[in-house]
């Protein structure tokens, strides 16, 4: 497929609200990002970018300090910059509070001491940026944005991301399953337990009305669980639509960000998350006098002819190298301000 002005790259997105930005990293995917997310804005549309790499490099794109809460860029632009530690520190303490609705108070010691061993465990980190991710997702996409454009982690950190909600959904629903299978298994044991101790007990012996009741405890712990469920699935919902959600990956023309991309896209057709478009960032041009940049680009060119046999299916966007960094809402819509 041949390149496409960049231009057309607004236009095709212009209509999928939700936009992922991915690809290998060190290829530019955070200024794709804030270039569409700052183009949009120019043009008075209410958009929000949210960045999911621990790098922290979107505030340094923008040119402003950003964190993990929102932060108002412009009157049209708003930038969330993910905290991995705050946002599992926030799980976490979710966590113990849900356990506390319905643990014995003499394990909570050793229950925060398993919580905090925890927080450094494998996946640990990435299951709560998911869950902020989907929290994020669905809560911008009722919030009248007409953009919402996510700069996300190398395409490993990406590629889980996107297709988690799925299995964190299927997750959930062990749990639940487990929890109603207990659930069973304590009422038949309630119930026997009561009925021996009408047997047994003095006549004038009465319960305590005002008492706490266990059920109502794990009901608690399952109205949590069921809540994450139905995140997970509107999250699911919206990245599957195509005429909500776009996928673009970023690269550059070389050997290993093209490798890295096939992979990419492979996954994501597996998952049914086929992408919408490819970015080729860094470009030279091939009118070159000095002799290293005249063989730089002319090596490009030869990587182009097998970027373009590879992702025949896919429209592919050129960005050519800037002179200068390109930083702040103006310079980065600039790059895309060819748009009519």
């Amino acid at each position: 497929m041949a390149l496409y002005p960049l231009d057309a790259l607004v236009k095709q997105l212009t209509t999928q609200p939700i936009i992922f930005i991915g690809g290998k990293g060190g290829v530019g995917k955070t200024t794709t990002a804030a270039a569409l997310a700052s183009y949009y804005a120019s043009q008075q549309q209410k958009t929000l970018i949210v960045s999911t790499d621990p790098a922290h490099s979107l505030g340094d794109v923008l040119n402003i300090r950003l964190n993990n809460e929102k932060t108002a860029i412009t009157p049209y632009l708003d930038a969330i910059e993910l905290n991995p530690d705050v946002i599992v520190d926030k799980h976490f303490a979710q966590v113990e509070r849900t356990i506390k609705a319905y643990a014995n108070p003499d394990m909570m010691p050793k229950i925060r001491e398993h919580l905090r061993l925890s927080k450094s465990a494998p996946g640990a980190q990435e299951a709560a940026m998911l869950e902020s991710m989907c929290q994020h997702l669905v809560t911008a996409a009722d919030a009248n944005y007409e953009h919402i454009i996510f700069d996300t982690a190398p395409t490993g950190h990406t590629l889980r991301l996107l297709v988690l909600p799925e299995m964190m959904g299927a997750w959930t629903d062990g749990l639940l399953s487990q929890q109603r299978r207990q659930a069973k298994l304590r009422s038949v044991a309630t119930h026997l337990d009561s009925h021996n101790q009408k047997q047994t007990a003095p006549k004038h012996d009465v319960a305590n009305p005002f008492a706490p009741k266990k059920t109502d405890r794990w009901e608690q712990a399952v109205s949590v669980l069921e809540k994450r469920k139905q995140l997970f699935r509107q999250a699911g919902l919206l990245l599957h639509d195509r005429a909500q959600t776009a996928i673009v990956l970023v690269m550059t023309a070389d050997v290993l960000p093209l490798a890295e991309t096939k992979r990419a896209i492979e996954q994501l057709e597996d998952s049914k998350l086929t992408p919408a478009a490819i970015v080729i960032n860094q470009l030279i041009s091939p009118t070159q006098s000095d002799e290293f940049w005249r063989h730089r680009a002319q090596r490009q060119q030869q990587l182009m002819q097998d970027i373009e046999q590879n992702f025949t299916d896919y429209p592919l966007y050129p960005i050519y190298l800037q002179q200068t960094d390109v930083r702040g809402t103006e310079a980065l819509s600039a790059l895309l301000h060819s748009v009519p």
